[in-house]
Protein backbone atom coordinates (compact mmCIF):
# COMPACT_ATOMS: atom_id res chain seq x y z
CA UNK A 1 0.00 0.00 0.00
CA UNK A 2 1.35 3.49 -0.73
CA UNK A 3 2.29 5.17 2.04
CA UNK A 4 0.72 9.12 3.61
CA UNK A 5 2.07 11.82 2.10
CA UNK A 6 3.56 14.73 4.59
CA UNK A 7 3.09 17.61 3.01
CA UNK A 8 4.82 20.15 5.15
CA UNK A 9 7.02 19.75 8.38
CA UNK A 10 7.97 22.88 9.69
CA UNK A 11 11.89 22.78 11.05
CA UNK A 12 10.21 24.80 14.32
CA UNK A 13 7.84 23.55 17.03
CA UNK A 14 4.74 23.06 14.63
CA UNK A 15 1.59 25.28 16.18
CA UNK A 16 -0.64 23.16 14.52
CA UNK A 17 -1.88 19.77 13.01
CA UNK A 18 -3.52 19.25 9.71
CA UNK A 19 -4.36 15.60 8.84
CA UNK A 20 -6.02 15.17 5.70
CA UNK A 21 -8.34 12.47 4.59
CA UNK A 22 -9.42 10.65 1.08
CA UNK A 23 -12.13 9.61 -0.90
CA UNK A 24 -12.88 6.04 -1.04
CA UNK A 25 -11.31 4.43 -4.16
CA UNK A 26 -8.52 7.51 -4.16
CA UNK A 27 -5.44 7.55 -2.50
CA UNK A 28 -3.51 10.27 -0.37
CA UNK A 29 -1.81 12.47 -3.51
CA UNK A 30 -6.38 13.08 -4.03
CA UNK A 31 -6.09 16.16 -0.81
CA UNK A 32 -2.18 17.13 -1.95
CA UNK A 33 -3.67 20.15 -3.71
CA UNK A 34 -5.92 21.19 -0.74
CA UNK A 35 -2.58 20.36 1.58
CA UNK A 36 -0.21 22.77 -0.54
CA UNK A 37 -2.77 25.13 -0.05
CA UNK A 38 -3.26 24.99 3.35
CA UNK A 39 0.46 25.07 4.11
CA UNK A 40 0.61 28.63 2.39
CA UNK A 41 -1.64 29.88 4.46
CA UNK A 42 -0.02 28.15 7.67
CA UNK A 43 3.67 28.03 7.08
CA UNK A 44 4.47 26.26 11.08
CA UNK A 45 1.79 23.86 10.78
CA UNK A 46 2.29 19.99 10.57
CA UNK A 47 0.28 18.74 7.41
CA UNK A 48 -0.48 14.85 6.14
CA UNK A 49 -2.29 13.28 3.82
CA UNK A 50 -3.27 10.39 5.23
CA UNK A 51 -3.38 6.99 2.95
CA UNK A 52 -6.29 4.63 4.02
CA UNK A 53 -4.86 1.45 4.86
CA UNK A 54 -7.41 -0.75 3.00
CA UNK A 55 -7.04 -1.71 -0.46
CA UNK A 56 -10.33 -0.46 -2.57
CA UNK A 57 -12.74 -2.88 -3.76
CA UNK A 58 -13.86 -0.74 -6.47
CA UNK A 59 -10.57 0.69 -7.35
CA UNK A 60 -7.44 -1.33 -8.09
CA UNK A 61 -4.90 1.25 -7.26
CA UNK A 62 -7.20 2.86 -4.86
CA UNK A 63 -7.59 2.50 -0.87
CA UNK A 64 -10.61 2.81 1.52
CA UNK A 65 -11.20 2.41 5.36
CA UNK A 66 -14.77 0.66 4.79
CA UNK A 67 -16.08 -0.90 1.46
CA UNK A 68 -19.06 0.57 -0.18
CA UNK A 69 -19.96 -2.27 -1.76
CA UNK A 70 -23.91 -3.29 -1.00
CA UNK A 71 -23.43 -0.17 1.84
CA UNK A 72 -26.93 0.93 3.45
CA UNK A 73 -27.98 3.47 5.66
CA UNK A 74 -28.27 0.24 8.47
CA UNK A 75 -25.04 -1.26 7.57
CA UNK A 76 -23.09 1.81 7.63
CA UNK A 77 -22.50 3.08 11.26
CA UNK A 78 -21.18 -0.96 11.97
CA UNK A 79 -18.85 -0.55 9.12
CA UNK A 80 -17.79 2.63 10.24
CA UNK A 81 -17.34 1.45 13.81
CA UNK A 82 -15.15 -1.39 12.74
CA UNK A 83 -13.00 1.47 10.43
CA UNK A 84 -12.69 3.32 13.77
CA UNK A 85 -9.62 2.02 15.54
CA UNK A 86 -7.52 2.29 13.01
CA UNK A 87 -8.53 6.03 12.47
CA UNK A 88 -7.66 6.76 15.58
CA UNK A 89 -4.66 5.09 15.91
CA UNK A 90 -3.45 6.89 12.43
CA UNK A 91 -4.82 10.41 13.95
CA UNK A 92 -3.02 9.89 17.37
CA UNK A 93 0.62 8.60 15.61
CA UNK A 94 0.18 11.74 13.75
CA UNK A 95 -0.30 13.94 16.85
CA UNK A 96 2.56 11.88 18.87
CA UNK A 97 4.74 12.59 15.97
CA UNK A 98 3.86 16.37 15.30
CA UNK A 99 3.94 16.95 18.90
CA UNK A 100 0.54 18.99 18.45
CA UNK A 101 -1.86 18.63 21.02
CA UNK A 102 -6.00 17.57 19.75
CA UNK A 103 -6.94 21.32 20.54
CA UNK A 104 -4.42 22.55 17.83
CA UNK A 105 -5.38 19.59 15.26
CA UNK A 106 -7.29 19.99 12.51
CA UNK A 107 -8.72 16.53 10.87
CA UNK A 108 -10.33 17.47 7.31
CA UNK A 109 -12.08 14.56 5.41
CA UNK A 110 -13.56 14.28 1.61
CA UNK A 111 -16.58 11.73 1.24
CA UNK A 112 -15.50 8.54 2.94
CA UNK A 113 -12.33 11.03 4.95
CA UNK A 114 -15.05 13.32 6.30
CA UNK A 115 -17.59 10.49 6.91
CA UNK A 116 -14.65 9.04 9.53
CA UNK A 117 -13.86 11.90 10.86
CA UNK A 118 -17.19 13.25 11.78
CA UNK A 119 -17.69 10.05 13.52
CA UNK A 120 -14.68 10.18 15.32
CA UNK A 121 -15.44 13.18 16.64
CA UNK A 122 -18.91 11.98 18.15
CA UNK A 123 -17.94 9.43 19.33
CA UNK A 124 -14.18 10.35 21.09
CA UNK A 125 -14.61 13.60 23.08
CA UNK A 126 -11.43 16.56 22.83
CA UNK A 127 -10.30 14.74 19.64
CA UNK A 128 -9.53 17.88 17.37
CA UNK A 129 -9.68 21.25 17.92
CA UNK A 130 -11.57 21.03 14.02
CA UNK A 131 -13.70 18.83 11.69
CA UNK A 132 -13.60 19.81 8.07
CA UNK A 133 -16.30 17.74 6.32
CA UNK A 134 -16.13 17.98 2.59
CA UNK A 135 -19.05 16.13 0.45
CA UNK A 136 -19.24 13.86 3.71
CA UNK A 137 -22.24 12.58 6.41
CA UNK A 138 -22.85 10.86 9.28
CA UNK A 139 -23.51 7.55 9.32
CA UNK A 140 -26.34 8.61 11.63
CA UNK A 141 -27.24 11.25 12.67
CA UNK A 142 -25.51 13.08 15.89
CA UNK A 143 -26.60 12.33 19.30
CA UNK A 144 -24.88 15.39 21.04
CA UNK A 145 -22.23 18.30 20.33
CA UNK A 146 -18.42 17.45 19.98
CA UNK A 147 -16.67 19.04 23.29
CA UNK A 148 -14.92 22.20 22.20
CA UNK A 149 -14.87 21.16 18.18
CA UNK A 150 -15.90 23.36 16.02
CA UNK A 151 -17.35 21.50 12.69
CA UNK A 152 -16.95 23.01 9.24
CA UNK A 153 -19.67 21.45 6.77
CA UNK A 154 -19.21 22.06 2.98
CA UNK A 155 -21.36 20.48 0.49
CA UNK A 156 -22.56 20.82 -2.96
CA UNK A 157 -25.74 20.99 -3.73
CA UNK A 158 -25.37 19.28 -6.97
CA UNK A 159 -23.64 16.47 -5.33
CA UNK A 160 -25.20 12.87 -7.14
CA UNK A 161 -22.62 10.58 -4.84
CA UNK A 162 -23.45 12.02 -1.53
CA UNK A 163 -27.17 14.09 -1.28
CA UNK A 164 -26.65 17.52 0.48
CA UNK A 165 -29.83 16.95 2.43
CA UNK A 166 -27.54 15.01 4.83
CA UNK A 167 -24.94 18.10 5.57
CA UNK A 168 -28.44 20.25 6.14
CA UNK A 169 -30.22 17.92 8.56
CA UNK A 170 -26.86 17.36 10.16
CA UNK A 171 -26.24 21.11 10.84
CA UNK A 172 -29.87 21.46 12.23
CA UNK A 173 -29.34 18.91 14.49
CA UNK A 174 -26.23 20.16 15.70
CA UNK A 175 -27.85 23.75 16.22
CA UNK A 176 -30.12 22.22 18.27
CA UNK A 177 -27.58 20.66 20.33
CA UNK A 178 -25.68 23.56 21.00
CA UNK A 179 -22.87 22.43 18.61
CA UNK A 180 -20.11 25.20 17.43
CA UNK A 181 -20.32 24.95 13.64
CA UNK A 182 -20.59 26.58 9.50
CA UNK A 183 -22.19 24.79 7.05
CA UNK A 184 -22.15 25.97 3.40
CA UNK A 185 -23.99 24.43 0.60
CA UNK A 186 -22.17 25.27 -2.52
CA UNK A 187 -24.85 25.80 -5.63
CA UNK A 188 -23.57 23.45 -9.20
CA UNK A 189 -21.12 22.03 -6.95
CA UNK A 190 -21.04 18.35 -7.08
CA UNK A 191 -18.60 15.36 -5.37
CA UNK A 192 -15.32 17.69 -6.10
CA UNK A 193 -13.02 19.80 -4.28
CA UNK A 194 -12.84 22.94 -6.65
CA UNK A 195 -11.11 26.02 -6.20
CA UNK A 196 -13.84 27.63 -4.56
CA UNK A 197 -14.05 24.67 -2.01
CA UNK A 198 -10.62 25.09 -1.29
CA UNK A 199 -10.98 29.15 -0.64
CA UNK A 200 -13.85 28.34 1.53
CA UNK A 201 -11.84 25.93 3.86
CA UNK A 202 -9.12 28.65 4.55
CA UNK A 203 -11.58 31.37 4.89
CA UNK A 204 -13.43 28.95 7.60
CA UNK A 205 -10.29 27.84 9.39
CA UNK A 206 -8.83 31.13 9.38
CA UNK A 207 -11.79 33.66 9.62
CA UNK A 208 -14.34 31.52 12.49
CA UNK A 209 -13.10 31.75 15.97
CA UNK A 210 -14.16 28.80 18.40
CA UNK A 211 -17.26 29.70 20.35
CA UNK A 212 -15.52 27.90 23.51
CA UNK A 213 -12.17 30.67 23.06
CA UNK A 214 -15.38 33.19 22.70
CA UNK A 215 -16.66 31.52 26.36
CA UNK A 216 -13.37 32.24 27.83
CA UNK A 217 -12.95 35.64 26.67
CA UNK A 218 -15.91 36.73 28.19
CA UNK A 219 -15.55 34.69 31.44
CA UNK A 220 -12.41 36.07 32.07
CA UNK A 221 -13.67 39.70 31.37
CA UNK A 222 -16.48 38.80 33.93
CA UNK A 223 -14.12 37.73 36.12
CA UNK A 224 -12.16 40.82 36.00
CA UNK A 225 -14.91 42.81 36.81
CA UNK A 226 -16.32 41.23 39.48
CA UNK A 227 -13.02 41.16 41.21
CA UNK A 228 -12.81 45.25 40.44
CA UNK A 229 -16.46 45.55 41.66
CA UNK A 230 -15.04 43.73 45.05
CA UNK A 231 -11.92 45.85 45.35
CA UNK A 232 -14.32 49.23 44.63
CA UNK A 233 -16.42 48.07 47.72
CA UNK A 234 -13.41 47.53 49.75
Amino acid sequence: MPESILIQQPSQAAQQLLVLHHGVGASAQQLVPLGQQLALQFPIAFIVSVHAPYASDISASGAQWFSVQGITDENRPERVAQAMPAFLHNLRYWQHTSGVEPGATAVLGFSQGAIMALEAAQAHAGLAGRIVALSGRYARLPTHAPEKTTLHFIHGKSDPVIHYGHCVAAAEQLVALGADLTADVIPYLGHDITTDVIELVLERLTGHIPQHHWDAVLNAAAQQAASAQSGDRE
